[in-house]
C-alpha cells in the first residue's frame, strides 16, 4: 500500500486530524476521547494564541486514501530565543503500530524543522507544558487522569526505532486522602498563618474566581521559569487559559495565599477527575454530553493536583504545608477518597517528597524523547510528501 503525508490544509482535512485518535483507539478500553470543542480551539490560530509566536504544521499519514498517522509540528521562536536552543517538537502524534508510518510522520517533522534551522526535535510536547507531554511508558493498568496522554504502549518502541532517547521523564503520584490531617501539619500551618502575616482565601463561585485569574498567572511567569518546556504567557494567552478551563473548575478547590500588601504570593488548584463524565460523553457536549460530565463530576472520589506556586521569597515558609492541608479538607468535605498529583519532573525532588511524606506512590511515568538532527535528515524519498 502507498504511504502518502499530506499536510492539514482545509476544514475537512483538520476534522480528519481531530477524530483521527478515535479510530486508532476503538479497541482501547481505557483510552478516553479529548473534548472536540476544546480540541477544535487547540488547533485554531484564531482561537489559540500560542499560534502567534510559533511556526506549526499539521500532518496526515494516507494508506490507500485513509488516514492512518497524524502529528503536529511546532517551533516556538520565543522559548528558543530565551533559553538559547533550537529546538522543534512533536506533538499529538498518534498512528496505529506500524514503524513505517511513525517514521514517515516522525521523519516529516525533523525535516521541516532541519530547513527551519532547528537542531534538535523533542516530544511529544505542545505549545507549553500544561498540554500533554510525554509518552507513557508505565502505569497502562491505571485510570486515565485529565490533559494526560493515553497512549497505546507500542507509541514508545516506534518512537525508539526511529532514533529518539529519554530527554526527562515526568511521574504521577497517586495517594489516598488522609483519614486526619497530620499533626505535623496543623502545627506547620499554624506557625504559618501566626508568623508570616498572611491571608488563606478561599472561593464558592466561580465569578469570585475572575479577578484573581491574572495575579496566578503573573505568579506562574514568575516561579515556572526554570520548569522544563515554560515560557513566559502573554495577556491573550492568559486570557485562552481562563476561557478554556474556568467554566470546569470548582472553586472549592482553589485556595490562595496574600501577604499584608495584599499581593498574591501562592496559590493550590485542584479538579475533581472528569475522565469518566467524558468517557460517557465521548467528548461531546451536545447535546446531553455536558450532563454527563457534570453528573460524573459529582460522583467522582479522585482529585486532581492541577497547579501550584509560591513566590521565590515565600518558599520554605509553610504555605505548601497550609494549601495541602485545605485541599484535604475540602476533599474531605466532598468525600473524596483520593489524590492524584498531575505530572511531576523526575527532578523535582521537593515536590515528589512532599507526596511520598503522606503516603503517595508513582503510579504512572512519562517519557519526553529528543533527538538530534544531522545534515542528512530527509523524508524518505518513498513517501509522497506534500507540505
Amino acid at each position: 500500500m502507498t504511504l502518502v503525508i499530506r499536510e492539514v490544509l482545509s476544514k475537512k482535512d483538520l476534522r480528519k486530524f481531530i477524530f483521527l485518535p478515535e479510530k486508532i483507539h476503538a479497541t482501547h478500553k481505557s483510552w478516553v476521547h479529548p473534548l472536540y470543542f476544546d480540541e477544535r480551539a487547540f488547533y485554531s490560530p484564531k482561537k489559540n494564541k500560542f499560534f502567534s509566536d510559533c511556526d506549526t504544521i499539521l500532518l496526515l499519514a494516507y494508506k490507500d486514501k485513509e488516514p492512518v498517522g497524524r502529528i503536529m509540528g511546532i517551533i516556538s521562536h520565543k522559548y528558543n530565543q530565551i533559553h538559547n536552543e533550537q529546538n522543534g517538537r512533536f506533538f499529538a502524534l498518534e498512528c496505529f503500530n506500524d514503524t513505517a508510518v511513525a517514521s514517515a510522520l516522525l521523519g516529516a517533522i525533523e525535516d521541516w524543522c532541519f530547513r527551519k534551522g532547528m537542531e534538535k526535535v523533542i516530544g511529544p510536547f505542545g505549545f507549553s507544558e500544561k498540554d500533554p507531554q510525554g509518552f507513557m511508558i508505565e502505569g497502562f493498568d491505571q485510570p486515565m487522569i485529565i490533559a494526560t496522554n493515553y497512549n497505546l504502549p507500542y507509541m514508545a518502541d516506534l518512537v525508539g526505532a526511529c532514533g529518539y532517547q529519554k530527554e526527562i521523564d515526568c511521574v504521577e503520584y497517586m495517594l489516598p486522602v488522609p483519614g486526619e490531617i497530620p499533626e505535623i501539619y496543623r502545627s506547620v500551618c499554624k506557625r504559618t498563618l501566626e508568623n508570616n502575616s498572611i491571608t488563606l482565601k478561599e472561593f464558592n463561585s466561580r465569578r469570585a474566581l475572575r479577578p484573581v485569574i491574572k495575579p496566578v498567572f503573573q505568579l506562574i511567569n514568575d516561579t515556572y521559569a526554570p520548569i522544563y518546556g515554560f515560557n513566559k504567557l502573554t495577556d491573550k494567552e492568559i486570557d485562552y487559559f481562563a476561557n478554556r478551563y474556568l467554566s470546569f473548575i470548582n472553586p472549592r478547590f482553589v485556595k490562595v495565599v496574600y501577604n499584608h500588601r495584599n499581593e498574591l504570593i501562592a496559590f493550590a488548584l485542584a479538579m475533581p477527575e472528569l475522565t469518566n463524565g467524558i468517557r460517557k460523553a465521548r467528548g461531546r457536549l451536545f447535546p446531553f454530553g455536558f450532563l454527563k460530565i457534570l453528573r460524573e463530576s459529582r460522583k467522582t472520589k479522585l482529585l486532581t493536583m492541577l497547579l501550584g506556586a509560591i513566590r521565590d521569597d515565600y518558599r520554605n515558609n509553610g504555605l505548601d504545608a497550609l494549601m495541602g492541608m485545605k485541599i484535604i479538607e475540602s476533599a474531605h468535605a466532598s468525600q473524596m477518597e483520593l489524590i492524584n498529583s498531575h505530572l511531576v519532573l523526575e527532578n523535582n525532588l521537593k515536590m515528589r517528597a512532599e507526596y511520598e511524606r503522606l503516603g503517595g506512590t508513582v503510579q504512572k511515568r512519562y517519557r519526553i524523547y529528543g533527538k538530534t538532527l544531522q545534515k542528512n535528515t530527509s523524508v524518505n524519498t518513498n513517501t509522497a510528501t506534500a507540505m
